[in-house]
């Protein structure tokens, strides 16, 4: 029998992080499906998390995978840290600043990814984020902030 390794963790992790949170929420009240308490939801997710995890690791069992490559630690050193740098700046830069270098930063995960491009992604999901939140959605951020002597 041939079982892809990879396939299998990600099933098995799955389970793990399902049963956590399903067994975490049978503390708090369940309730009905018409009457939901504040642990109906957590456990719902906690059981198809658990499904989908079963799922992969039966397909673990019948299917041989590729093996696993090489750990991504480029993309992990410019995508993990892309939300503290937003929540870091937010406040003080603003909204579309905080946006666009967030943006820039998390766009350099690729090799493939050049200044050029980089700096067009980061307007353009600027100008994207800013008109569906502030514009769209009506979300009071600040589009600039004290850091840039806006008050």
């Amino acid at each position: 029998m041939v079982i892809d390794r990879a396939n299998a963790l990600c099933g098995a992790i799955f389970i793990a992080f399902g049963a956590y949170f399903g067994l975490n929420s049978l503390g708090m009240e369940l309730g009905t499906p018409f009457r939901m308490g504040p642990g109906f939801f957590p456990l719902f997710l906690a059981g198809i998390l658990i499904v989908l995890g079963l799922v992969i690791a039966i397909q673990a069992i019948r299917v041989e995978g590729d093996p696993i490559g090489s750990f991504p630690l480029r993309g992990m050193a410019f995508i993990l840290p892309a939300p503290v740098i937003f929540a870091l700046t937010l406040k003080g830069l603003g909204f579309v600043p905080s946006i666009f270098l967030t943006t820039l930063f998390a766009s350099f995960a690729s090799t493939r990814m050049r200044v050029p491009t980089a700096l067009a992604l980061a307007v353009v999901m600027t100008l994207f984020t800013t008109i569906v939140f502030v514009y769209g959605l009506n979300l009071p951020f600040r589009l600039f902030g004290p850091w840039l002597g806006q008050r």
